[in-house]
Protein backbone atom coordinates (compact mmCIF):
# COMPACT_ATOMS: atom_id res chain seq x y z
CA UNK A 1 0.00 0.00 0.00
CA UNK A 2 1.44 3.24 -1.43
CA UNK A 3 2.15 5.97 1.61
CA UNK A 4 1.11 9.95 1.19
CA UNK A 5 2.30 13.06 3.65
CA UNK A 6 -0.34 14.44 4.70
CA UNK A 7 -0.22 18.20 4.04
CA UNK A 8 2.75 19.40 6.48
CA UNK A 9 2.36 16.87 9.24
CA UNK A 10 4.92 14.25 9.44
CA UNK A 11 1.85 11.82 9.09
CA UNK A 12 2.71 8.90 6.28
CA UNK A 13 -0.77 7.84 5.35
CA UNK A 14 -1.83 4.77 2.93
CA UNK A 15 -3.20 6.44 -0.54
CA UNK A 16 -6.34 4.56 0.80
CA UNK A 17 -8.12 4.79 3.77
CA UNK A 18 -11.25 3.72 5.46
CA UNK A 19 -13.86 5.62 5.75
CA UNK A 20 -15.87 4.02 9.59
CA UNK A 21 -19.69 5.67 8.63
CA UNK A 22 -21.18 2.37 8.53
CA UNK A 23 -19.33 0.17 11.33
CA UNK A 24 -22.28 1.21 13.59
CA UNK A 25 -24.62 -1.53 13.41
CA UNK A 26 -22.48 -4.62 13.22
CA UNK A 27 -21.42 -6.65 15.43
CA UNK A 28 -17.83 -6.62 17.31
CA UNK A 29 -16.70 -9.60 15.73
CA UNK A 30 -17.81 -8.59 11.71
CA UNK A 31 -16.00 -5.14 12.96
CA UNK A 32 -13.33 -6.56 14.22
CA UNK A 33 -12.94 -9.08 10.72
CA UNK A 34 -13.06 -5.68 8.48
CA UNK A 35 -10.47 -3.28 10.51
CA UNK A 36 -8.08 -6.14 10.74
CA UNK A 37 -8.38 -6.83 7.00
CA UNK A 38 -7.97 -3.34 6.28
CA UNK A 39 -4.89 -3.51 8.21
CA UNK A 40 -3.82 -6.30 6.49
CA UNK A 41 -4.17 -4.73 3.00
CA UNK A 42 -1.95 -2.05 4.31
CA UNK A 43 -4.35 0.82 5.36
CA UNK A 44 -3.28 2.31 8.50
CA UNK A 45 -5.56 5.45 7.92
CA UNK A 46 -8.95 5.95 8.95
CA UNK A 47 -11.87 8.16 8.99
CA UNK A 48 -14.21 9.02 11.92
CA UNK A 49 -16.68 11.47 12.53
CA UNK A 50 -18.63 12.19 15.92
CA UNK A 51 -22.00 11.83 14.63
CA UNK A 52 -21.16 8.53 12.65
CA UNK A 53 -24.02 5.95 14.25
CA UNK A 54 -24.41 9.16 16.65
CA UNK A 55 -21.20 7.95 18.45
CA UNK A 56 -21.70 3.80 17.90
CA UNK A 57 -19.21 3.42 14.93
CA UNK A 58 -16.59 5.14 16.76
CA UNK A 59 -17.08 2.92 19.77
CA UNK A 60 -17.42 -0.26 18.25
CA UNK A 61 -14.36 0.61 16.50
CA UNK A 62 -12.33 0.55 19.69
CA UNK A 63 -14.21 -2.13 20.97
CA UNK A 64 -13.75 -4.43 17.94
CA UNK A 65 -9.94 -3.44 18.19
CA UNK A 66 -9.65 -4.56 21.70
CA UNK A 67 -7.72 -0.79 21.61
CA UNK A 68 -4.29 -0.65 23.36
CA UNK A 69 -1.07 1.18 22.74
CA UNK A 70 0.22 -1.31 20.91
CA UNK A 71 -2.56 -1.43 18.18
CA UNK A 72 -3.46 2.26 18.41
CA UNK A 73 0.49 3.05 17.32
CA UNK A 74 -0.58 0.99 13.85
CA UNK A 75 -3.15 3.50 12.87
CA UNK A 76 -3.71 7.45 12.29
CA UNK A 77 -7.04 7.88 13.20
CA UNK A 78 -9.04 10.99 12.02
CA UNK A 79 -12.70 12.10 13.06
CA UNK A 80 -14.93 15.12 12.43
CA UNK A 81 -17.07 17.24 14.70
CA UNK A 82 -19.51 20.30 14.09
CA UNK A 83 -22.42 19.00 12.93
CA UNK A 84 -25.39 19.27 15.15
CA UNK A 85 -28.86 18.62 14.50
CA UNK A 86 -30.59 21.15 12.34
CA UNK A 87 -27.44 23.40 12.81
CA UNK A 88 -23.68 23.85 12.25
CA UNK A 89 -21.34 25.00 15.52
CA UNK A 90 -17.73 25.90 15.75
CA UNK A 91 -18.55 27.10 19.32
CA UNK A 92 -15.03 26.85 21.32
CA UNK A 93 -17.37 24.79 24.12
CA UNK A 94 -18.77 22.55 21.18
CA UNK A 95 -15.28 21.63 19.55
CA UNK A 96 -13.86 21.03 23.21
CA UNK A 97 -17.16 18.40 24.25
CA UNK A 98 -16.63 16.71 21.15
CA UNK A 99 -13.61 16.11 21.02
CA UNK A 100 -13.36 14.86 24.63
CA UNK A 101 -16.35 12.67 23.68
CA UNK A 102 -14.88 10.96 20.61
CA UNK A 103 -12.17 10.17 22.68
CA UNK A 104 -13.47 8.52 25.07
CA UNK A 105 -15.60 6.35 22.51
CA UNK A 106 -12.57 5.31 20.84
CA UNK A 107 -10.76 4.59 23.72
CA UNK A 108 -7.92 6.79 22.95
CA UNK A 109 -5.83 9.46 24.54
CA UNK A 110 -5.51 11.46 21.40
CA UNK A 111 -7.00 11.99 17.77
CA UNK A 112 -3.81 12.12 15.12
CA UNK A 113 -6.14 14.51 12.91
CA UNK A 114 -9.29 16.49 13.98
CA UNK A 115 -11.34 18.43 11.22
CA UNK A 116 -14.29 20.76 11.16
CA UNK A 117 -16.89 18.93 9.62
CA UNK A 118 -18.97 21.39 7.45
CA UNK A 119 -18.73 24.86 7.19
CA UNK A 120 -20.90 26.89 10.12
CA UNK A 121 -21.84 30.04 8.93
CA UNK A 122 -21.45 31.91 12.60
CA UNK A 123 -18.16 30.61 12.94
CA UNK A 124 -15.97 32.66 14.73
CA UNK A 125 -12.52 32.07 14.21
CA UNK A 126 -10.96 33.45 17.37
CA UNK A 127 -13.41 30.60 18.71
CA UNK A 128 -11.45 27.77 16.59
CA UNK A 129 -8.27 28.90 17.21
CA UNK A 130 -9.06 28.67 21.34
CA UNK A 131 -10.42 25.34 20.69
CA UNK A 132 -6.96 23.85 18.18
CA UNK A 133 -4.46 25.65 20.89
CA UNK A 134 -6.44 24.15 24.02
CA UNK A 135 -6.30 20.63 22.33
CA UNK A 136 -3.01 20.84 20.34
CA UNK A 137 -1.60 22.23 24.03
CA UNK A 138 -3.72 18.82 26.11
CA UNK A 139 -2.10 17.11 23.70
CA UNK A 140 -5.40 15.71 22.76
CA UNK A 141 -5.26 16.50 18.89
CA UNK A 142 -2.17 16.25 16.95
CA UNK A 143 -2.92 18.02 13.89
CA UNK A 144 -5.76 19.85 12.04
CA UNK A 145 -7.59 20.29 8.94
CA UNK A 146 -11.41 21.09 7.26
CA UNK A 147 -14.23 19.52 5.76
CA UNK A 148 -15.96 20.44 2.80
CA UNK A 149 -14.51 23.95 3.21
CA UNK A 150 -13.78 26.92 0.39
CA UNK A 151 -9.85 28.31 -0.07
CA UNK A 152 -11.83 31.62 1.37
CA UNK A 153 -12.69 29.78 4.72
CA UNK A 154 -10.19 28.10 5.11
CA UNK A 155 -8.18 31.80 4.65
CA UNK A 156 -10.27 33.21 7.37
CA UNK A 157 -9.54 30.13 9.63
CA UNK A 158 -6.07 30.89 8.35
CA UNK A 159 -5.69 34.40 9.58
CA UNK A 160 -6.51 33.40 13.54
CA UNK A 161 -5.37 29.36 14.17
CA UNK A 162 -1.47 29.01 14.78
CA UNK A 163 -1.61 25.16 13.66
CA UNK A 164 -0.99 24.08 9.56
CA UNK A 165 -4.83 22.97 8.16
CA UNK A 166 -3.34 20.09 6.73
CA UNK A 167 -6.59 18.39 5.23
CA UNK A 168 -9.58 19.31 3.39
CA UNK A 169 -11.80 16.51 2.67
CA UNK A 170 -14.46 17.08 -0.36
CA UNK A 171 -16.09 14.81 -2.10
CA UNK A 172 -14.63 13.57 -5.60
CA UNK A 173 -14.69 11.07 -8.11
CA UNK A 174 -15.46 9.88 -11.62
CA UNK A 175 -18.96 11.39 -11.18
CA UNK A 176 -18.31 13.92 -9.09
CA UNK A 177 -15.64 16.26 -10.69
CA UNK A 178 -16.07 19.82 -10.05
CA UNK A 179 -13.11 20.52 -8.71
CA UNK A 180 -11.47 19.66 -12.30
CA UNK A 181 -14.53 20.79 -14.32
CA UNK A 182 -14.04 24.21 -14.22
CA UNK A 183 -10.21 24.40 -14.67
CA UNK A 184 -10.65 22.33 -18.02
CA UNK A 185 -13.59 24.74 -18.71
CA UNK A 186 -11.46 28.17 -18.15
CA UNK A 187 -12.69 30.71 -20.75
CA UNK A 188 -15.47 29.05 -22.13
CA UNK A 189 -18.95 29.46 -21.73
CA UNK A 190 -19.88 25.74 -20.83
CA UNK A 191 -21.84 25.32 -17.92
CA UNK A 192 -18.73 23.42 -16.42
CA UNK A 193 -16.57 26.25 -16.08
CA UNK A 194 -18.58 27.82 -13.53
CA UNK A 195 -16.20 27.90 -10.43
CA UNK A 196 -18.03 26.51 -7.40
CA UNK A 197 -15.52 25.83 -5.30
CA UNK A 198 -12.97 28.34 -5.34
CA UNK A 199 -10.30 26.64 -7.45
CA UNK A 200 -10.05 24.46 -4.34
CA UNK A 201 -7.84 22.07 -6.10
CA UNK A 202 -5.50 24.50 -7.14
CA UNK A 203 -5.64 25.84 -3.90
CA UNK A 204 -4.77 22.82 -1.99
CA UNK A 205 -1.63 21.95 -4.22
CA UNK A 206 0.26 25.53 -3.63
CA UNK A 207 -0.58 25.33 -0.01
CA UNK A 208 0.10 21.70 1.14
CA UNK A 209 -3.11 20.64 1.83
CA UNK A 210 -3.96 17.10 1.38
CA UNK A 211 -7.37 16.60 -0.60
CA UNK A 212 -9.48 13.63 0.72
CA UNK A 213 -11.35 12.54 -1.41
CA UNK A 214 -14.92 10.99 0.07
CA UNK A 215 -18.04 9.29 -1.51
CA UNK A 216 -15.39 8.40 -4.24
CA UNK A 217 -18.40 5.93 -6.10
CA UNK A 218 -21.85 7.98 -5.70
CA UNK A 219 -22.87 9.95 -8.43
CA UNK A 220 -24.35 13.47 -7.48
CA UNK A 221 -25.11 13.98 -3.32
CA UNK A 222 -26.11 10.33 -2.70
CA UNK A 223 -27.85 10.07 -5.84
CA UNK A 224 -26.62 6.16 -5.90
CA UNK A 225 -23.45 4.61 -6.77
CA UNK A 226 -22.24 4.84 -10.81
CA UNK A 227 -20.53 0.98 -11.09
CA UNK A 228 -22.19 -1.49 -12.69
CA UNK A 229 -25.63 1.54 -12.96
CA UNK A 230 -27.95 1.68 -16.01
CA UNK A 231 -28.13 5.31 -15.97
CA UNK A 232 -23.89 5.17 -17.04
CA UNK A 233 -23.54 2.78 -19.82
CA UNK A 234 -21.04 4.22 -21.34
CA UNK A 235 -19.15 5.08 -18.25
CA UNK A 236 -19.05 1.43 -17.53
CA UNK A 237 -18.04 0.11 -20.76
CA UNK A 238 -15.01 2.27 -20.41
CA UNK A 239 -14.38 1.62 -16.95
CA UNK A 240 -14.49 -2.60 -17.79
CA UNK A 241 -12.43 -2.25 -20.99
CA UNK A 242 -9.85 -0.56 -18.69
CA UNK A 243 -10.03 -3.24 -16.39
CA UNK A 244 -9.84 -6.18 -18.56
CA UNK A 245 -6.32 -4.33 -19.58
CA UNK A 246 -5.54 -4.41 -16.07
CA UNK A 247 -6.87 -7.65 -14.32
CA UNK A 248 -8.99 -6.04 -12.15
CA UNK A 249 -12.53 -4.71 -11.16
CA UNK A 250 -14.36 -1.47 -12.23
CA UNK A 251 -14.17 -0.22 -8.73
CA UNK A 252 -10.26 -0.49 -8.45
CA UNK A 253 -10.21 1.95 -12.18
CA UNK A 254 -12.42 3.90 -10.50
CA UNK A 255 -9.98 4.43 -7.22
CA UNK A 256 -7.13 4.38 -9.67
CA UNK A 257 -8.65 7.55 -11.59
CA UNK A 258 -8.51 9.48 -8.50
CA UNK A 259 -5.21 8.55 -7.43
CA UNK A 260 -3.51 9.89 -10.50
CA UNK A 261 -4.22 12.94 -10.08
CA UNK A 262 -0.90 14.48 -9.16
CA UNK A 263 -2.34 16.51 -6.18
CA UNK A 264 -1.43 13.37 -4.46
CA UNK A 265 -5.88 13.05 -3.48
CA UNK A 266 -6.22 10.30 -0.49
CA UNK A 267 -9.71 8.31 -0.87
CA UNK A 268 -11.81 7.42 1.53
CA UNK A 269 -14.11 4.38 1.03
CA UNK A 270 -16.53 3.07 3.45
CA UNK A 271 -17.24 -0.38 2.26
CA UNK A 272 -17.72 -2.92 4.90
CA UNK A 273 -17.17 -5.33 2.38
CA UNK A 274 -13.42 -7.37 2.90
CA UNK A 275 -13.73 -8.71 -1.01
CA UNK A 276 -14.66 -5.31 -2.10
CA UNK A 277 -11.37 -3.95 0.56
CA UNK A 278 -9.34 -6.03 -1.64
CA UNK A 279 -10.31 -5.10 -5.23
CA UNK A 280 -9.90 -1.42 -3.92
CA UNK A 281 -6.53 -1.74 -2.21
CA UNK A 282 -4.97 -2.86 -6.16
CA UNK A 283 -6.15 0.70 -7.35
CA UNK A 284 -3.09 1.73 -4.48
CA UNK A 285 -0.28 0.95 -7.62
CA UNK A 286 -2.03 0.75 -10.14
CA UNK A 287 -0.91 3.72 -12.21
CA UNK A 288 -3.30 4.67 -15.14
CA UNK A 289 -1.57 6.67 -18.17
CA UNK A 290 -2.83 10.05 -19.29
CA UNK A 291 -5.02 9.08 -22.23
CA UNK A 292 -6.78 6.31 -20.10
CA UNK A 293 -7.58 8.88 -17.30
CA UNK A 294 -8.98 11.39 -19.66
CA UNK A 295 -11.08 8.74 -21.62
CA UNK A 296 -12.50 7.97 -18.14
CA UNK A 297 -13.27 11.53 -17.39
CA UNK A 298 -15.05 12.16 -21.09
CA UNK A 299 -16.97 8.67 -20.80
CA UNK A 300 -18.69 10.03 -17.27
CA UNK A 301 -20.25 13.06 -19.67
CA UNK A 302 -17.59 15.22 -19.69
CA UNK A 303 -16.68 17.56 -22.53
CA UNK A 304 -12.90 18.75 -23.28
CA UNK A 305 -13.21 22.01 -24.83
Amino acid sequence: MKKLTLGTSELEASNISLGCMRLAGHTEEKAAEILHHALDLGINFFDHADIYGGGASEEIFAKALNMNPAIREKMILQSKCGIRKGFFDFSTSHILSSVDGILQRLQTDYLDVLLLHRPDALVEPEEVAESFSTLEKSGKVRHFGVSNHTPMQIELLKKYVDQDLIVNQLQFGVMHTGMIDAGLQANTKHPNGVDRDGAVLDYSRLNNVTIQAWSPFQYGFFKGVFIDNEKFPELNHVLQTIADEYNVTKTTIAIAWILRHPAKIQTIVGTMNTERMSTIADASDLVLDREEWYEIYRAAGNELP
